[in-house]
């Protein structure tokens, strides 16, 4: 008689799924913003602005007023692009659900940033703009032309870029940045310049992996106070 046939070996147990499920989302998502900032975004504007003095230790040349940014950023001849421009950046832990077109050249830029964990900022109510979106400011960037005579090309010039102290190391400050190199490309500019401190290695190594080149030959020259009165009465 034939031997019987050896038994089916056990069917292994499956093993537990290590990761969430493929319908899950991953870590913590933050939805981010860029729009044209508009008057009534002047009081976060001037607290960034006086913040950004107390980081480049510069809060004795710092002067600025609300009423002073609002009489020069957004009086009745600056356009943007062509004047005065301020790109700001929002959050929010939910997805935007209004309407930010305040000018048909610009279209908002909105994107959703995965992080490991939530951000913990201490001063959110200070600078929401949509309590009930929960939304609030998180940095900005205000630039404007200038002209290159050996492009033959206007370009622009960024005076500030500034990101929030907990909103910092997430890829917001490249986010406008972007922003402001896309504008350019689109109206046919040559170059976006701006400047940076010697001291400031973190800023100095980002922007170099950007692509930007840092032109060490070169030195700022500046007329102001007491001496841009003094030459402007001159003969």
């Amino acid at each position: 008689m034939a031997a019987a046939a050896p038994p089916p070996p056990p069917t292994p147990a499956p093993e537990p799924a290590m990761g969430p499920p493929e319908d899950s989302p991953v870590g913590h998502p933050m939805f981010a913003r860029i729009r044209l900032a508009t008057p009534s975004d002047v009081p976060h504007i001037h607290k960034m602005i006086h913040q950004m003095a107390v980081f480049e230790r510069l809060t004795h040349l710092c002067s600025a007023t609300e009423n002073s940014l609002s009489s020069t950023l957004f009086s009745p001849t600056t356009k943007p692009f062509h004047s005065f421009t301020i790109f700001l950046l929002e959050v929010s832990p939910n997805p935007f659900t209004d309407s930010v077109i305040t000018d048909p050249s610009f279209t908002p830029v909105v994107k959703v940033v995965h992080l490991d964990l939530p951000i913990d900022d201490p001063e959110k109510e200070t600078f929401t703009t949509n309590a009930v979106n929960d939304v609030s400011v998180a940095g900005f960037v205000l630039f404007f032309p200038n002209y290159s005579t050996f492009l033959a090309k206007p370009g622009f010039y960024i005076e500030d870029l500034f990101v929030r102290d907990c909103f910092r190391r997430k890829g917001f400050g490249k986010m406008l940045l972007s922003t402001v190199a896309k504008q350019a490309v689109k109206m046919g500019y040559g170059r976006v310049e701006w400047v940076v401190l010697d001291w400031n290695v973190n800023a100095i190594k980002f922007y170099e992996e950007m692509g930007a080149k840092i032109l060490h030959e070169w030195r700022v020259c500046r007329l102001t106070g007491d001496a841009l009165e003094a030459y402007g009465i001159a003969d």
